[in-house]
């Protein structure tokens, strides 16, 4: 855990008092080497000069937008990236996670979620062993790749979110058996199931989205009621 709260953090968003706030909360989580943008230009000059290990990044910049920078940092680096924005919109959400970020929360946001979700992506990131593959698994005409985070149906591929990424592999080492409300949000949030179900709900409805032909009628992610989910594979 000391080592990735060694990486390098930037956080990019043009309210000088936000950049204050989520460095504060990162000090005191035990992060140290973190920098700070407050435009597009600033953000490409950082990234170029120090190389951070992950991002953090509004969509409202006064120079651009956290798209196009998203676009501009990508063509130089791989980093894992976290949308902190205002908009709250589907279209923007889907955007944002189809350009390549690893996560997309809204404003107004938990602080504690913040870096618990920073630090699934780093631990995801750069703990994996290189020898350790994760899984690659078919749910009917649908291909969950865990280890690339996406899944393929045709010629669509779906990028997985941190979360649903979290879930999707604690639900595919327990596949076939029932998984706990609680067992998930200690897998997704590192806390109890209580204060986390109505965000347990929408992140297993947008699994669904992505593995289901009929979300509303769902064949691999069944909910089993007053306990919890179960993954239907048939191997």
């Amino acid at each position: 855990m000391d080592d990735l709260k060694n990486k390098k953090l930037l956080i990019v968003d043009d309210e000088r008092d936000i950049r204050n706030m989520i460095d504060g909360f990162l000090r005191k989580e035990g992060f140290t080497r973190i920098y700070h943008a407050s435009n597009c230009a600033e953000a490409l000059s950082v990234c170029s000069a120090v190389k951070p290990d992950i991002a953090v990044l509004d969509v409202m910049l006064p120079d651009g937008d956290g798209f196009s920078l998203l676009s501009s940092i990508r063509k130089v680096s791989d980093i894992p990236v976290i949308f902190l924005t205002a908009r709250g919109e589907d279209e923007d959400r889907i955007l944002g996670l189809g350009l390549g970020a690893d996560d997309y929360i809204v404003k107004p946001f938990l602080p504690r979620e913040l870096i618990l979700r920073i630090l699934a992506i780093l631990r995801r990131v750069y703990s994996q062993p290189a020898t350790e593959r994760l899984p690659v698994f078919r749910l009917g005409d649908r291909i969950v790749d865990l280890e690339g985070g996406t899944v393929r149906t045709g010629g669509t591929e779906y990028t997985l979110t941190a979360k649903e990424h979290a879930l999707l592999l604690k639900l595919y080492k327990n596949r076939n058996k029932i998984v706990t409300s609680d067992a998930l949000c200690h897998a997704a949030w590192n806390d109890d199931y209580y204060g986390y179900e109505n965000t347990l709900m929408v992140h297993i409805r947008r699994i669904r989205e992505k593995i289901e032909n009929d979300p509303s009628n769902p064949e691999y992610l069944l909910t089993v009621r007053g306990l919890g989910y179960k993954l239907v594979i048939r191997e």
